[in-house]
């Protein structure tokens, strides 16, 4: 491993961890919170038991969501040093917004966690909203950095030269919003299916069913809700990348010839030697119409870019093809939710509708990780798109693969503390949240 794939790597691997805890630090407050609501309109004890239940879980991921962030600040100056020097002064307002979102969420967090009893019960559910309202800015704030370097914006490149800089307009770049959107919506997917599984678990193990059944009830409807809004995010998203980055949609699509009437492809296996699809089903003229509104226009592929310019197009294609199905998968089971609810009240408890829950668990986050791997390698090899490649802002300090091997130990220590706290919150709900 060479230290440019060292360096990839490693950035790829704290995202991966990254986002995961980021995605449940901005959705678990969101739930914390409706169940402290919840508690003091009613008096039920079940739910002032799930909200500390909860607030456990979000101080857990607060505090390994804060190691893991750190480590990527120190990552993006150790291992993209020219990438930092000339974008740092162009999108660091959303990085700098984002520690104030950060800080004032790990002040509200202390106000929460040690409030009880001690407040006033309106102004401390007032700070639960603090965090939740915080958390889902700092995750916005960090995407429209990210979304720069699929659009950037806000300043003049002229000569090599980064010059008339703009922050503001860095910053609400012109994929801002799509990005955002669908990441905050994601986030909501994955953490909510998450939950509402290993609720639903408890419940059909028959374990603490009337804490379990409230808490998985919370989820649910916010899983279901999002998973079903998801597919039109994704299709404001999808176009607004066929505008900006026409490489990273044809690769999505492994779209290898340029055509009106494009069809869509859904699956299959990716023959760039030859430039086709092999084993896959086509729909003709759907692409046409998904990004152009109309079946004949025309769509640019992958023969239309300077093969130097072009991303890696199966795992482009690969992880697109996961993110999709995956959330096909949820809109699905979103959708029975929402009929059980309304109709089939009797379905909320059988064993294959808990199962269906169950079995949904870790979609989410599959579809996160396919989608991050859709953005950052649909953008190579490029890391400001259209300005700088990637190769040209990895550092020439020798030995990178040395660091990759210890963040990956750490990371996977984390992980390690992090199942093990989770599963022993899970474990202890009998005795200490539902006696």
């Amino acid at each position: 491993m060479n230290d440019f794939i060292a360096a990839r790597s490693q950035m790829a691997l704290s995202l991966g961890f990254h986002i995961i805890y980021s995605c449940i630090g901005m959705v678990m407050p969101v739930f914390m919170a409706i169940s402290h609501y919840k508690y003091i309109k009613t008096r039920n004890p079940v739910y002032k038991n799930i909200t500390q239940a909860w607030s456990k879980g979000v101080a857990i991921f607060f505090a390994t969501g804060a190691v893991s962030g750190t480590m990527l600040s120190f990552e993006l100056g150790l291992l993209w040093p020219e990438f930092m020097k000339h974008a740092g002064p162009i999108f660091g307002m959303p990085f700098s917004l984002e520690g104030v979102a950060f800080f004032i969420e790990a002040i509200a967090l202390g106000f929460f966690l040690y409030g009880w009893n001690r407040f006033n019960q309106w102004f401390h559910w007032f700070t639960g909203i603090v965090v939740g309202v915080s958390g889902i800015l700092s995750g916005i704030l960090v995407v429209a950095a990210n979304a720069w370097m699929n659009s950037p914006s806000g300043f003049d490149y002229v000569n090599g030269q980064y010059l008339n800089i703009d922050p503001m307009k860095a910053m609400f770049n012109q994929a801002w919003f799509s990005e955002a959107l669908h990441m905050t919506l994601a986030a909501f997917v994955a953490t909510g299916f998450a939950v509402a599984g290993i609720h639903a678990l408890m419940v059909y193990k028959k374990r603490n069913v009337g804490f379990h059944s409230k808490a998985f009830k919370i989820a649910v409807f916010f899983a279901a809700v999002a998973a079903i809004l998801q597919p039109f995010s994704g299709d404001i998203a999808a176009k607004s990348a066929a505008k900006r980055q026409p490489a990273k949609s044809a690769a999505m699509e492994a779209l290898f010839h340029t055509q009106s009437y494009a069809p869509l492809v859904i699956g299959g296996i990716p023959d760039t030697v030859n430039k086709r699809n092999k084993f896959s089903i086509e729909i003709p003229g759907l692409l046409s119409f998904l990004e152009h509104d109309n079946f004949k226009q025309e769509v640019k592929g992958l023969d239309a870019i300077p093969v130097k310019d072009q991303p890696p197009v199966a795992i482009t294609h690969y992880a697109f093809q996961i993110m999709v199905i995956a959330g096909m998968i949820m809109m699905l089971a979103g959708v029975l939710y929402f009929i059980a609810l309304w109709k089939k009240k009797s379905w909320l408890f059988k064993d294959w509708f808990l199962k269906l829950f169950i079995i949904s668990t870790p979609l989410g986050f599959i579809a996160v990780e396919a989608g991050w791997t859709v953005t950052e390698v649909g953008r190579q090899p490029w890391i400001i798109q259209g300005i700088m490649r990637t190769g040209e802002a990895v550092t020439p300090m020798p030995g990178i693969v040395y660091t990759f091997y210890l963040f990956s130990f750490v990371y996977f220590t984390l992980s390690l503390a992090v199942i093990f706290l989770l599963w022993r919150q899970i474990k202890m709900v009998p005795q200490l949240y539902d006696r």
